[in-house]
């Protein structure tokens, strides 16, 4: 005779979908260290973490708030910005011996050319090697931001819309049609601090 409910309670995290375990099993049985990459509509944030019986272990971690250190001034929320977050992380993991990883985007939607896949595809230009589908990754021009230059030029004419759309980079004296321009000398800046190893913090 069976006694009590087979109904089991899932864990928190699980119940406030904040974490999928089956797939979080997986990867930490993979042994590798993970990319993990959250983000909100102001910021990105990228780590390399590793399982540790005693809870997970942050190797690196790069925040897209760290771009203002490399003369950083559009908004830090958007394509180019993931891209170089990323491209920071994947730097710092070098400087730190690290080699490979696999992806972790949690319960985020795999879309393609999304901010985690700009994110990665920083990772990866730094040198880390990490499984992936080249469609996902974004091409080199909306890493750039050539698509919100394009936007912005396409909405010089109408005034109104043009300043209620990108107002937080005029706020910044970044016209959003030099954004390609921008984003090129800070992943220069960007290289040239981590040239020939690079800080590991």
């Amino acid at each position: 005779m069976a006694r009590g409910s087979r109904y089991c309670v899932q864990f928190r995290r699980r119940r406030e979908g904040k974490t999928d375990y089956e797939a979080r099993k997986a990867l930490v049985l993979s042994g590798k260290p993970r990319l993990v990459v959250r983000g909100t509509l102001k910021n990105v944030v990228a780590q390399i973490i590793v399982a540790k019986p005693y809870g997970d272990e942050v190797l690196v971690s790069a925040y897209s708030g760290e771009l203002k250190n490399y003369g950083w001034q559009a908004p830090r929320g958007n394509l180019p910005a993931a891209y170089l977050t990323g491209l920071i992380c994947g730097l710092k993991a070098k400087a730190k011996g690290l080699k490979e990883a696999i992806l972790d985007i949690g319960l985020n939607s795999p879309s393609k050319f999304a901010r985690v896949f700009a994110v990665l595809k920083g990772v990866l230009d730094a040198g880390i090697q990490i499984p992936h589908s080249e469609e996902k990754l974004p091409d080199e021009k909306r890493i750039k931001g050539e698509h919100i230059a394009q936007y912005a030029e396409s909405l010089v004419s109408n005034p109104e819309e043009y300043q209620s759309k990108f107002s937080k980079y005029l706020q910044q004296k970044i016209p959003p049609e030099n954004l390609p321009k921008h984003f090129a000398k800070v992943k220069t800046e960007i290289l040239g601090e981590f040239k020939g190893g690079g800080k590991k913090t």
